[in-house]
């Protein structure tokens, strides 16, 4: 007869005991043994009895295959993920090793991923200064102290992706669900009332908290999709706090302005997160085939929200379609960009032009695809769509831009955009930005490429804007 496995749950538990606020001693009373027996588990240096495990989970109401089911799966995932970084390509990682140190050494596990995710905030630092000029001035650089460009650094090393801030978002939009409303729950929990008032007693916020009054004033000028928002938002504030500052802690800022950024930007991703739990959310894209207007119709978030919702699932081992997304004006100005699919954003100067992005407010609210092809033959697919921000009254200021939310061609053929189109054989050639394009036909250029000498003589000039040298 085959020996029995072993069952060994240390980040499991100890992930179990963190939800639950309890300290290990609190942990050992409600289950009646030792603190040591406790830390001996979470250091995986005892097994996990089956009945500790049955204890378990009549003591917290839980699940038993949720605990005896995971052993680290998700920090497992997370290192495979990393391991598969071009930098370690000649080393020889089996899955089955990656499996064993996870499991084995949860904390040295957490120390690799915590060093590397730092390694990748450098790099895309590093490589936002040297676009700026020489090496040695590249402390100097504008980036250097750009708060928008640390914020972003900060997402892109993280592909805009938090587990811990999913995991508690979800916990939180169960509660929620339990009062049928967000505004339902503050009223219950926090004993807090949701007014709305027209604009000009808002003395220009958008939302406000009074606590003397116990009210939480909404702009009667916002949209139902953008005044449930500001509803999550607020929770997460009241009661996320903790985690956005676990995981803002994570990052090196060398501005106040580019923490705070970086802390509203987790504080909006949390929020989306209780509107959109991670697994119903999952769930949905696979059956709905990441149809945007149709998830956010079901989730009851607007078309940006759910585009945006839909760049954050890569939580490790419950991966679904990595995609990108940016926001545009009508002048090419971008306001938000996240890149889950290695789409090379120009990081200085603008787009190309022949992208469907810049054409959308042409035709305003409809979605328009497109094949795009790199000029290393790369190949993505993209929609875009024009939103509107501002405005829900009359002489109200309205802002409209467009989003645009791609994919590696290799994952297109699971979106329901691409049913009965043209494949990628009909991708337009597009560049990342003029001067770094060297396809010198464009007739949309608007900059010649760095390194191409520009030929003077204009009788040679064809329909494009420069005339270029052979050499």
């Amino acid at each position: 007869m085959a020996a029995e496995r072993r069952l060994y749950v240390g980040p499991s538990l100890r992930r179990l005991r963190r939800d639950h606020g309890l300290t290990q001693a609190d942990m050992a009373a409600d289950l009646e043994v030792s603190p040591s027996y406790i830390a001996l588990l979470e250091r995986n240096h005892r097994p996990l009895s089956a009945e500790m495990l049955l204890r378990l989970s009549q003591t917290y109401k839980m699940d038993m295959a949720a605990l005896a089911g995971d052993g680290g799966s998700d920090d497992v995932a997370r290192l495979q993920a990393v391991l598969k970084d071009p930098m370690f390509g000649d080393i020889d990682l089996p899955t089955l090793e990656s499996t064993d140190v996870t499991t084995n050494f949860p904390g040295i596990t957490e120390a690799l991923l915590r060093l590397y995710t730092a390694y990748k905030e450098e790099q895309l630092a590093l490589a936002d200064r040297s676009a700026e000029g020489p090496a040695g001035d590249a402390a100097q650089g504008p980036d250097a102290a750009d708060p928008v460009a640390e914020s972003r650094r900060f997402l892109a090393a993280r592909r805009n992706c938090f587990p811990v801030l999913d995991d508690a978002a979800e916990r939180l939009a169960q509660q929620v669900a339990a009062h049928d409303s967000i505004a339902a729950y503050l009223k219950a929990r926090h004993n807090l009332r949701v007014r709305r008032i027209p604009s000009s007693f808002m003395v220009g916020s958008i939302r406000r908290l009074d606590w003397h009054r116990k009210e939480l004033l909404l702009d009667d000028s916002l949209d139902t999709a953008s005044q449930v928002f500001q509803l999550a938002l607020q929770l997460a504030y009241l009661e996320m706090r903790e985690d956005v500052d676990a995981v803002a802690a994570e990052g090196t800022f060398a501005s106040e302005s580019g923490e705070r950024l970086t802390r509203r930007a987790l504080a909006s991703y949390a929020a989306a997160a209780i509107l959109m739990p991670y697994t119903a959310f999952a769930k949905a894209v696979e059956a709905r085939r990441y149809d945007v207007e149709a998830l956010g119709r079901q989730f009851g978030a607007s078309f940006e929200q759910t585009a945006h919702r839909l760049t954050t699932l890569q939580k490790p081992g419950h991966e679904r379609v990595p995609f990108f997304f940016i926001r545009v004006d009508p002048a090419g100005n971008v306001s938000k960009r996240l890149d889950g699919a290695g789409f090379p954003f120009a990081r200085h100067g603008g787009g190309c032009p022949l992208w469907s992005v810049h054409q959308a407010f042409k035709t305003p609210r409809e979605i328009v695809t497109q094949w795009l092809e790199l000029p290393d033959g790369e190949r993505f697919f993209s929609m875009a769509r024009t939103v509107t921000a501002g405005g829900g009254a009359f002489g109200t200021p309205r802002v409209e831009r467009a989003i645009a939310l791609g994919c590696s061609a290799e994952h297109a053929h699971r979106l329901i955009y691409t049913q009965d189109r043209p494949g990628p054989e009909s991708a337009t050639p597009i560049g990342v930005t003029c001067r770094l394009c060297h396809r010198t036909e464009c007739t949309a250029r608007s900059a010649p490429p760095i390194g191409r000498q520009i030929l003077a003589d204009d009788i040679r000039r064809t329909s494009a804007p420069f005339g270029f040298s052979d050499a």
